[in-house]
């Protein structure tokens, strides 16, 4: 049997197989963030399709931490039963589930929260000021909200956290060097920047117990100039590891196009092109024990094979295929392994934005049945 396909545990959470979803935003919740039957039933059908854990979308901690509409939430106990449900309904299935929780900085939405939204300091892209610089009170809140966010995660039988501290969004901020130009002991060094992720990981540790898995998502680096390094993001993950963190997932890029590259690249992937964040990976493996998920631009299962049998990662995060084929982990276990029907064209965030619905596009078509016109459309990323 391929390790690929091996029970692996995580801090007493068990798994069936070495394939993350990774989180993405789904669209689908009620004006509250409360989790609507669309949305169960979108996490029950990864479940049937074999993704050994499911990571949520990600879910806002506090109102004001909001960065788009029909996200889902964790703010309040009125809040608990939906999510009750969706746990419920994934373990119907045997699977497990993550929660993903996330303050969005400077990606709130100022129509949604009715105010200019906080950062690590006053920063202005464009000439345009796109966040207050945040008090130590705010920050104090901050760590109030992850906390309690996970503690209704806890309560909701979710089987694991990931604190969402990648993509540009507020943790992410704190630890990039572009957007935090604090002087005081949450800014300077990367030990200070990472001052705040490491108070919500210490917070959330004490209030959820020794044996709950807690999970973090971090970017390798942030491909801005000025931003966070791969140098940085090791520091963090040794720290991270001495303060109890139980599994690390790497991405890269600002949800913002402001650096070189946004998460979801859009264009065909070459296979020799596979897992943008692959030598950011291996650096990881050389120095840090705890397990990695890796993210990005992997679509072959020969590549997550390799990727697994040579110790660069010890599990696959899957997103984009996973959108167009939510089976795709049965059908590779079936002995069917050709590669992912994901063509990487972002035409899934259309639907989105038009359909209000995480879909794809194309449907079930292959790469290489699809439209010629389509794929020659598409920028090739390195």
């Amino acid at each position: 049997m391929s390790k690929l396909f091996e029970p692996t545990i995580i801090n007493g959470m068990i798994l069936a197989n070495r394939f993350v979803r990774s989180a993405t935003y789904e669209g689908m919740a009620n004006e509250d963030g409360s989790c609507p039957q669309k949305l169960i039933d979108y996490m029950v059908q990864l479940a049937k399709g074999g993704v050994g854990l499911i990571i949520t979308g990600n879910t806002y901690v506090s109102p004001e931490g909001q960065a788009v509409p029909r996200q889902m939430g964790a703010y309040s106990d009125e809040l608990l039963p939906s999510l009750r449900e969706m746990t419920k309904a994934v373990h119907n299935e045997d699977g497990k589930i993550a929660i993903q929780i996330c303050h969005a900085g400077c990606q709130v939405s100022p129509h949604l929260i009715g105010r200019i939204p906080i950062g690590p300091s006053i920063c202005e892209i464009g000439n345009q000021k796109i966040y207050h610089e945040m008090t130590i009170e705010d920050i104090s809140e901050v760590v109030k909200s992850f906390t309690r966010a996970a503690d209704l995660a806890k309560r909701a039988e979710f089987d694991a956290v990931q604190i969402h501290a990648a993509h540009g969004f507020l943790l992410s901020e704190f630890l990039s060097p572009f957007f935090n130009k604090r002087r005081d002991e949450y800014g300077g060094d990367i030990e200070n920047r990472a001052r705040l992720t490491l108070e919500i990981l210490q917070s959330i540790r004490k209030t959820v117990g020794k044996r709950y898995p807690i999970l973090i998502k971090i970017n390798s680096e942030d491909f801005l100039d000025g931003g966070l390094t791969v140098e940085d993001m090791l520091s963090l993950s040794s720290m991270l590891e001495h303060a109890g963190i139980d599994a690390i997932e790497i991405c890269g890029g600002i949800s913002v196009p402001i650096g070189k590259f946004i998460p979801s690249r859009q264009g065909r992937i070459k296979p020799e092109n596979e897992g943008y964040y692959r030598d950011a990976a291996m650096r990881f493996k050389e120095n840090i024990k705890v397990p990695l998920m890796l993210v990005g631009g992997i679509r072959s299962y020969d590549i997550s094979e390799k990727l697994i049998e040579e110790g660069i990662a010890n599990y696959i995060s899957l997103c984009r295929p996973l959108v167009c084929e939510p089976d795709l982990i049965n059908r590779w276990k079936s002995g069917d392994t050709c590669p992912a029907s994901c063509l990487s064209d972002n035409l899934c965030l259309k639907s989105l934005l038009e359909r209000q619905e995480l879909r794809c596009e194309l449907g079930e078509i292959r790469p290489e049945s699809a439209d010629k016109q389509i794929i020659s459309n598409l920028t090739e990323f390195s």
